[in-house]
């Protein structure tokens, strides 16, 4: 094969439209996708494609929410219960949890309406219509003459059609995002309802079973599963929470199946995955690699060490501190396994094959080399020009701006707005007290030190903040004496001070506290940086969307989805297992004997340890109507849907647009899928709704529920 033959074969297996399952895919491109339908079709599917999403009939996507703009969810009865994860409802189930009343350890069901549980600041979102408004919005950029300029431009106008939608309906909003690297704009309706209460958790030895020593790995036991109730007034339109609020009535229930799956079934998943960069370049991706993906690895794992060993001696802390550690650990683990599959499996590599069949492509058109000519060399330039202080920001943001609890409290108290609505203020002012409750000092003075040093460690002189010259000419060096120091001084570490805050209290100069001071101080170094890095971040933007366009315009043959942008979406494919390396077979789905096998083979370790009683009703093998077809009890399942973050509590439906379960996770061996999908290794990794149903009524005894969801 020619050397430009290859390069051509390798640019469209990096940028084209795979026939199955690679794609997550704008609802409003659906009906118009003839590839796209055509190849669901062929995998199976037995549902009008039009019933998945239409803006001016009931469908299936209306069933399907954004869960507090972070997860995804979907209703499933018709008093407006909701499934999503367990880890997107940790938040919230910690919240409720103290040392008596342990619902993270123990599990929550609420026995009526009235047990359900207030969750302040949550929030479900579910998606009205969505409109293509390129056109009107790039028609205002086109006299612009700078990159920065064209957005000023786009921003105004985005604003503009988003507030429209407000305008004829108070109910709803408008957001018009960026596809395609800001070469397409499309207008999101939504509505919110953000009186959302708890119903239903499994205790974490179901939904959380495996902990991190499983997490982004298969095969998987875990039941990351909870169930929510949304609320509405008694006109079923959105309102704060009050007691004399309603379930909410829905215009599209999900109908729930115990029928199963076998490997090769079609399986598609509607969500609202966050962010992928499969368009982005070379230079993009490896300055991904060494910025913020090694930041997050170098620094958040000094964090979390010494969050975990204080969560583990005492049950205070565990219960404080859980819910910003499965975070933070989340992608910490995401960010090791981004990095190494990249390295793995050469995506760099195959990502510059491709830039090379487009520059070829490029020289060998005219009109093309006359716009382009220019093109790698300046994306090579703008990259290498914030180099330096890129990865700096990057490790800035990870141990000041991501990493001490009091510098982010500070942070707070000076971006407050008690000139924003009563509501709004009272909200912020809760977020505040919310923040404080769930910190603890001392173990915050030795993150602190930590961060400083590790810092330091990483990072040329030149990026460090004054306080550095303060603990070395202050302090001797000593960053331990500086914080000690520090926390000392401020008048944030206490409750009284916080308050004296928020009544604002004349006497107290916030500006003065040290806290608050150093807050400001590292807000100023941040700003100095990103200035410094202005002009390469506009020209690359600038050049990153050229590229895009022209990748798109040499294959214009083939069909491209954009990259997921916290819209809803939808990936679609089959049900199968996958070869990890030579000699490895991993089946498409797993049991509960794996359940009680791990348990067996980890007796004592945290991650695996499962309620004496649950274990006794695992065993029993009397799992009823929710049995496999071998008397079994599946647990977790795998299929080929293209998913990322913020897809967890994905509905995963059959070929009839029925719920099969709820997608939480990926696999480490395809970690670098958000900048290349791969085929042979990337899936999908779900919960199983029967084993969801049967934890719901033989283990929570839920029954209400499982009639609530009117099962088939």
């Amino acid at each position: 094969m020619g050397r430009k033959l290859w390069l051509l074969v390798v640019a469209l297996a990096c940028f084209q439209l795979a026939t199955a399952d690679e794609g997550m895919w704008p609802l409003g491109d659906l009906n118009k996708n003839k590839a796209a339908k055509r190849a669901m079709k062929e995998l199976g599917l037995k549902m009008p494609v039009r019933k998945i999403y239409d803006p001016k009939r009931p469908s299936l996507s209306d069933a399907v929410v954004s869960f507090g703009g972070f997860c995804s969810g979907v209703v499933v009865s018709e008093e407006g219960l909701v499934l999503t994860n367990h880890h997107c409802g940790f938040g919230s189930i910690q919240e409720h949890s103290t040392v008596e009343h342990d619902y993270l350890t123990d599990g929550f069901s609420a026995g009526a309406h009235e047990e359900e549980l207030p969750c302040p600041g949550l929030f479900v979102r579910f998606l009205i219509r969505t409109e293509d408004v390129t056109e009107r919005v790039l028609s205002a950029a086109r006299g612009t003459k700078t990159e920065a300029e064209r957005q000023i431009v786009i921003d105004s106008v985005a604003n503009a059609v988003a507030d429209e939608v407000s305008a004829a309906d108070s109910t709803l909003f408008g957001v018009v995002d960026a596809y395609y690297a800001g070469n397409e704009f499309r207008l999101s309706v939504y509505r919110d309802f953000n009186d959302v209460r708890l119903v239903f958790a499994p205790p974490s030895s179901v939904g959380k079973f495996g902990g991190e020593t499983d997490n982004w790995t298969w095969p998987r036991h875990t039941g990351d599963f909870s169930v929510f109730r949304i609320y509405s007034d008694k006109d079923n339109a959105p309102a704060d929470y009050s007691p004399d609020n309603v379930p909410y009535r829905p215009r599209y229930v999900a109908p729930v199946s115990i029928d199963g799956y076998r490997e090769g079934s079609f399986c598609m998943t509607l969500g609202y995955p966050g962010v992928t960069e499969r368009y982005l370049s070379s230079y993009g991706i490896e300055e991904m690699m060494n910025g913020a993906n090694q930041a997050m690895i170098d620094v958040r794992g000094v964090k979390q060490a010494i969050w975990k060993r204080e969560m583990d001696s005492r049950p205070d802390i565990r219960i404080k501190y859980a819910s910003k550690y499965d975070k933070s650990s989340n992608y910490w683990k995401n960010s090791l396994g981004v990095n190494r599959a990249i390295r793995r499996l050469k995506v760099l590599e195959r990502k510059r094959a491709a830039e090379s069949a487009l520059r070829q492509w490029i020289y060998s058109r005219p009109d093309e080399r006359e716009r382009l000519l220019h093109l790698f060399s300046s994306l090579e330039l703008g990259y290498g020009q914030r180099r330096q202080a890129n990865r700096a920001m990057a490790y800035f943001a990870e141990a000041f701006l991501n990493g001490p609890e009091l510098v982010q409290l500070a942070i707070n108290v000076l971006n407050f707005d008690f000139g924003a609505g009563k509501e709004l203020v009272e909200s912020r002012a809760d977020d505040l007290r919310e923040q404080y409750a769930n910190l603890d000092f001392g173990i915050d003075k030795e993150v602190f030190a930590a961060m400083l040093k590790a810092y330091r460690s990483k990072v040329d002189e030149a990026y460090l903040p004054d306080t550095y010259r303060q603990i070395d000419t202050l302090y001797g060096g000593d960053e331990r004496a500086y914080v000690e120091g520090l926390y000392a001084a401020s008048k944030l570490t206490s409750a009284e001070g916080l308050e004296r805050f928020l009544v604002r209290d004349t006497a107290f100069h916030v500006m003065s506290d040290p806290a608050v001071a150093l807050g400001l101080d590292l807000i100023v170094k941040y700003y100095e940086m990103s200035q410094s890095v202005a002009g390469a971040s506009e020209r690359i933007a600038r050049d990153e969307r050229l590229f895009n366009a022209a990748m798109r315009r040499m294959n214009a043959d083939r069909g491209f989805y954009p990259d997921a942008n916290s819209t809803m979406r939808l990936s679609f494919g089959t049900v199968r297992g996958y070869t990890p390396f030579d000699g490895a077979d991993y089946d498409y789905r797993t049991t509960v004997k794996g359940i009680i096998e791990k348990a067996r083979k980890h007796t004592g370790e945290a991650d695996f340890t499962v309620q004496p009683g649950l274990l006794s009703l695992l065993a029993s093998g009397d799992f009823g109507r929710y049995a496999n077809d071998e008397g079994g009890m599946n647990v977790c399942f795998i299929s080929d849907n293209d998913i990322t973050g913020g897809n967890s509590g994905s509905a995963m439906f059959n070929a009839k647009g029925e719920l099969l379960g709820l997608a939480f996770d990926g696999n480490w061996e395809a970690m670098s899928g958000d900048v290349m999908y791969e085929p042979a290794l990337q899936r999908c990794v779900g919960v199983d709704i029967r084993y969801v149903l049967f934890i719901i009524e033989k283990y929570g005894k839920a029954s209400d529920l499982i009639r609530e969801m009117n099962v088939l």
